[in-house]
This record gives structure tokens, sequence and C-alpha cells, in this order.
């Protein structure tokens, strides 16, 4: 598993105080009794952790622990995109 998964992971853990051996990417908020508050929560904690904002309407789309990550990860990533496109023009 990548540092961003790991750390994703370690947050829910936290937040929530399931194990963290069961937390996996495949592992869903309900599975892990998170209620909606618990994900707002974790999606703070988070922003915090990786310097992001994560769109509001992108919340309700969070299911799993693998679309928090994919999520991160691509917030991440877009801000090298838009820079190597301005450098290409």
């Amino acid at each position: 598993m990548d540092d961003i998964a790991d750390r994703c992971i370690a947050i829910i853990a936290k937040s929530k105080n399931p194990p963290l051996e069961g937390v996996t990417l495949d592992s869903s908020f309900d599975e892990l009794g998170m209620d909606s508050l618990d994900k707002i929560n974790a999606s703070f904690a988070v922003e915090d952790t990786f310097d992001i904002q994560i769109p509001d309407e992108s919340m309700n789309s969070l299911r799993t622990v693998r679309d928090m990550v994919n999520g991160v990860t691509l917030l991440l990533n877009k801000p090298a995109e838009t820079i190597a496109v301005e450098e290409s023009k």
C-alpha cells in the first residue's frame, strides 16, 4: 500500500477506533460504523493532513476508503497537472 492509503486508513481508524488491521481499501464507511458526521470529521482530518480541500459535492460520493484515497490522490496531482498545462503554453 502507498503512503496516501496508509495515512487515510490511519485517520479513519483513529476517528472511529476500529482495529487498524480491520480497515482496508475496500472497507465501506457503513461497514466501519461511520455515520455522516464521522465521515465529515475524517474528511476534515484528511484535508488537514494533506493540505487539500475536498469539494462539498464530492463528500456525498465517498463510500469506501478507496474512494477517499483516490480522491486525495486526484486532488494532490491536480496542481501538478495544471502547472504542466500552463508551462506548455
